[in-house]
């Protein structure tokens, strides 16, 4: 925060708009394509407006209040980007000069602190976005040799600042990640079994159900208790990035601290407790029960959620509840298991001890939807992970 504070307190002066973002405060928040229905909502909910959704993504414009709320609480999108200048680029010099000449890179960050450039093209004459990433590095090192007579040092992992270019049909886009790195990783996830689902699906898997705490919810297949996590923090109104120590606004030359601290405190004021039963999950594996419960300890009223430890065919009678799980699919897990049996002893399973109650399971691996034997409601596309899966519902009565 000293390095944060600093550059706050020299550029505190009224400064007249520079970048794009400041001249039209329209951001680009990316996201998973098979969740940016459910996200365009999270973000009209959150107070975004002029919403247009887009390959990757979706632009929408923000006052500084609701960009900061839409980074902390957003549990469905990626990150956010501010997009600070754009040109025609025929060529990688054309990044390196505009990279050195033309942003002030001292608004944003300082020679002490770290950086890292994350890049794609598309249908552009550059082909290789390492290489743009490359000559953009080039342009920024350069600029604060020249300025500074030091360079700031790259850092992939776990950089202070992510700068985003992207490069579509020979137009380049500089932007800063005001996110602070993929909002995916919420911080709970301490430990982890084989596969888990993505923070984002899960959330998505959540909404998707239209779950709002009227039955209880069981995962009987939990692992490391991704789902669960998510419910937890969907019910309790937990913010999505409230184990995050730094977010990429707080670098921008424009960032108001005390809107920032109104954001967070107003967000952490609508937490609500966790009635006893709400929420429960089960797994068959021990290592996972602990990852679960493990994880679930780090949030608030997580000690509420009870894991136990079976054979989900040995569970008790499950009815009148919101079945949601992320069953083994084969291609991660499972290979050891005749999975066609393994599906039908689920559909088994649900018709018979989940009588009254609604199931909504995913499906990694799509051929497995037939082997369940029972009649979905629906079926939606959702990937997480690389994989291409759905999430199918089905009503047992």
């Amino acid at each position: 925060m000293t390095i944060l504070r600093k550059k706050a307190d020299r550029i505190k002066q009224a400064q007249p708009p520079k970048y794009l973002y400041q001249k039209k405060p329209r951001f680009f928040a990316q996201v998973s394509d098979t969740l940016k229905d459910a996200a365009l909502q999270e973000l009209k909910y959150l107070g975004a407006g002029d919403i247009s959704p887009s390959f990757r993504g979706i632009y929408f414009t923000a006052a500084k209040e609701t960009l900061y709320e839409i980074n902390y609480t957003a549990r469905l999108i990626s990150r956010v980007l501010a997009p600070l200048i754009q040109f025609e680029c025929h060529n990688s010099d054309v990044l390196y000069k505009y990279a050195r000449q033309e942003i002030e890179w001292r608004d944003f960050f300082d020679e002490e602190n770290t950086f890292a450039i994350f890049s794609n093209v598309v249908d552009s004459r550059i082909t290789h976005s390492k290489f743009a990433a490359l000559r953009i590095k080039d342009g920024i090192v350069d600029y604060f040799l020249e300025h500074a007579g030091k360079r700031p040092n790259v850092a992939p992992l776990d950089p202070d600042v992510e700068i985003n270019l992207h490069i579509g049909k020979n137009i380049a886009t500089v932007s800063i990640d005001v996110s602070g790195g993929a909002l995916h990783k919420r911080g709970y996830r301490e430990e982890s079994v084989s596969a888990p689902i993505q923070e984002t699906a899960a959330a998505g898997i959540i909404r998707m159900t239209g779950w709002n705490g009227n039955l209880p919810l069981f995962d009987p297949m939990c692992g490391s208790g991704t789902l669960l996590c998510e419910a937890l923090m969907h019910y309790c109104r937990i913010p999505a990035g409230i184990f995050r120590k730094k977010f990429g606004f707080e670098f921008l030359p424009d960032f108001d601290p005390e809107t920032w601290q109104r954001v967070k405190e107003k967000a952490d004021a609508r937490i609500r407790e966790l009635p006893e039963g709400m929420i429960s999950g089960n797994d068959c594996a021990d290592v996972a029960v602990r990852a679960s419960r493990t994880n679930l300890m780090g949030l608030h009223y997580g000690s509420r959620v009870e894991i136990t430890q079976s054979d989900f065919r040995d569970l008790p009678d499950l009815s009148n509840h919101i079945i949601v799980t992320n069953p083994p699919y084969g291609i991660r897990m499972g290979k050891d298991m005749d999975m066609g049996l393994f599906y039908k002893e689920l559909g088994d399973f649900l018709k018979q001890n989940c009588i009254g109650s609604t199931a909504y399971i995913y499906f990694g691996d799509t051929t497995y939807i037939g082997k369940l034997g029972l009649k979905p409601s629906w079926k939606k596309p959702l990937k997480s992970g690389g994989l291409d899966g759905r999430l199918v519902k089905y009503e047992l009565f």
